[in-house]
């Protein structure tokens, strides 16, 4: 699967506006209300100008007497604060619907992302650094609000700003206006040689904080083996190296800016400094007054104004657009495991389970499973075990349709597993893993999981069932004692109890156990122990184990070697066969005394 996090394929501005505007199509009345006041904040802008020219032109007639001169003095002054405070009013408003529409779509966008990654396999999550899946949930959707918010709406503000004072330009003199429209080309090269290298800037210095975010939360994570086997100045020169990576992106990213502004602002003086010189010889020449030269100058200078912030918006919109390109590199990596269309919803499950000539690699050509074949029937107790590698493991994945297939076929009732939903599927079956995952929360949250049709008695009547209680009771608040980030204030033992509760509670049809008591102490195995004792009789149990000690009394055990099954029997038989079985027994028993030694 392409790793969509650094390799994506650029994106044309064009397909990616088309896409953002269908975010934007539930708003399409505010929106229209927002452009409605924008253009009243243009025209209150562009008179204020004009009406300054006017006012001097009057202001020196000398035709009219001073009282005339003041009342009107007065009268344009009222009339440019009333404009002044509607453009002010009419501003806020705009502002105010736009902040709105912007985190609505990042509210969306954010939920659109996380639900997208739910749906991906987990052979793709587990090919995903977290800490860059987070960023794609973060820190991407805001760039894109604050590009919808203010970048593009400011945008088309300043375009109109610049097409409205043309005309006005033109208007007022059509020579003096076409030498200043004379410096546009210029800005229109430098803008599109800037675009090219900005976009550039833009996603590495995206694709870096991604992998800075990742080398965090991995880091973060495995903080407690990072400073066990003291490596904390290694870590720290990785996270150096890192760092100093995403500054240099940074520093690319300011310096092209930083050239570009300049020349925007050099080209602008010079279309300003050669509307002086004609503009003066004019007056001169008695082609223009005095007060239209004014507002002719004041216009010049707003028209290059909007050039300038829109080459600050052109350098914000790059930036919505690369964090664009990552979301919806993220969107269109389809999951590798799908549904059919015609998937059938579970019923009931009686708990029957069949491979039939499975074979299966994680990478192709590497295969895990060779040619496997076996039934489990109802109410059955079936152990794998096996060397590291061996494949064990991978069947309970392949059963809960972690992964798919490549050869073969498994069969749940009779029924392909390929033709069921997989939701259906997994409300059946219940999943206690050697890493335990706590959430943050208290107890009865990592039971439920947010389940509101559990209710206490069921949380009750599961912890007591796997000998939960016997932790339940020794804390005060019970089932809302606190459980903070991993389960890190509970032993290994305490967590894989909660755990067992958390499967128990939905009384599934198929109990999955893999290595479920591997880094427990010997007191909480005991507990599990005798919890798997009455499970044993009321639902069909895979376990996958390398104490033998905990599947003995199991119906029937598979050892797995290399991906082939190549033993198969109760405890007893498989001792007499004098295989691979028995010298793993031998491996942990000591013949004489019959203690473990691992």
């Amino acid at each position: 699967m392409r790793d969509f996090q650094d390799n994506h394929a650029a994106h044309a501005d064009k397909t990616l506006i088309k896409r953002l505007l269908k975010y934007l199509k539930p708003y399409r009345g505010k929106f229209i209300g927002a452009f409605f006041m924008m253009f009243v904040t243009i025209f209150t802008n562009l008179v204020l100008p004009l009406a300054t020219g006017w006012s001097i032109d009057y202001m020196t007639k000398t035709d009219v007497t001073n009282d005339q001169k003041m009342l009107a003095l007065a009268v344009a002054t009222l009339i440019g604060l009333v404009i002044l405070m509607i453009s002010v009013v009419v501003g806020f408003f705009q502002q105010r619907i736009l902040q709105e529409i912007g985190q609505d779509v990042t509210h969306v966008m954010r939920k659109e992302v996380f639900e997208h990654i739910e749906n991906l396999s987990i052979g793709q999550i587990n090919l995903l650094p977290v800490g860059k899946l987070v960023t794609r949930a973060t820190n991407d959707p805001g760039n894109i609000s604050d590009m919808f918010t203010n970048t593009i709406v400011n945008l088309l503000r300043n375009v109109l700003m610049m097409i409205v004072i043309a005309v006005v330009l033109l208007v007022l003199n059509w020579q003096m206006a076409l030498l200043t429209f004379l410096t546009l080309p210029l800005i229109l090269l430098a803008s599109s040689i800037f675009r090219k290298y900005s976009r550039t800037a833009y996603r590495n210095v995206r694709t870096n904080i991604s992998e800075l975010n990742g080398y965090l939360s991995e880091n973060l994570s495995g903080m407690k083996i990072t400073q066990i086997f003291n490596q904390e100045e290694k870590k720290v020169q990785n996270f150096k190296l890192l760092n100093d990576k995403l500054m240099k992106s940074y520093y690319r990213e300011i310096n092209t800016f930083g050239i570009y502004r300049p020349i925007i602002w050099m080209i602008s003086m010079i279309a300003t400094i050669l509307t002086v010189y004609f503009g003066v010889t004019t007056v001169i020449d008695g082609a223009l007054s005095v007060g239209l030269f004014i507002s002719f100058y004041i216009y010049v200078g707003q028209f290059f104004e909007p050039i300038q912030q829109i080459s600050e918006q052109f350098n914000a919109l790059q930036n919505g657009f690369s964090s664009a390109e990552k979301i919806f590199d993220v969107l269109d990596t389809k999951p590798d495991i799908i549904d059919d269309v015609d998937a059938i919803e579970l019923k009931k499950f009686d708990g029957q389970i069949e491979f039939k000539n499975v074979w299966f690699s994680y990478i192709e050509g590497e295969w895990i499973l060779k040619d496997v074949s076996f039934k489990v029937n109802p109410n059955e107790t079936v152990a794998f075990v096996g060397a590291t590698g061996s494949g064990k493991t991978t069947i309970l994945q392949l059963i809960v349709r972690n992964y798919d297939i490549q050869k073969g076929q498994i069969l749940i009732d009779g029924i392909d597993i390929k033709t069921i939903k997989r939701s259906s599927l997994r409300k059946f079956v219940g999943q206690m893993l050697q890493d335990v995952f706590l959430f943050s929360g208290t107890i009865r949250d990592n039971i439920t999981l947010g389940d509101p049709d559990i209710t206490d008695e069921d949380i009750k009547r599961a912890s007591n069932y796997v000998g939960l209680d016997y932790i339940l009771n020794k804390l005060p608040e019970g089932l809302d004692h606190v459980v903070k980030e991993r389960g890190n204030n509970f032993s290994s033992g305490e967590r894989q109890l909660i755990s067992f509760a958390r499967a128990v509670v939905y009384n599934p049809s198929l109990m999955i156990l893999d290595e479920a008591t591997a880094n427990i102490d010997s007191e909480t195995e005991t507990i599990i122990q005798e919890s798997l004792n009455k499970m044993m009789n009321i639902s069909t149990m895979l376990i996958v184990a390398h104490r033998l000690s905990t599947i003995q009394h199991s119906d029937r055990i598979i050892v797995m070697s290399k991906g082939e099954i190549v033993e198969s029997g109760k405890h007893q038989e498989l001792l007499k066969q004098n295989g691979l079985y028995y010298n793993l027994y031998q491996l942990q028993y000591d013949k004489k005394e019959g203690e473990t030694h691992v």
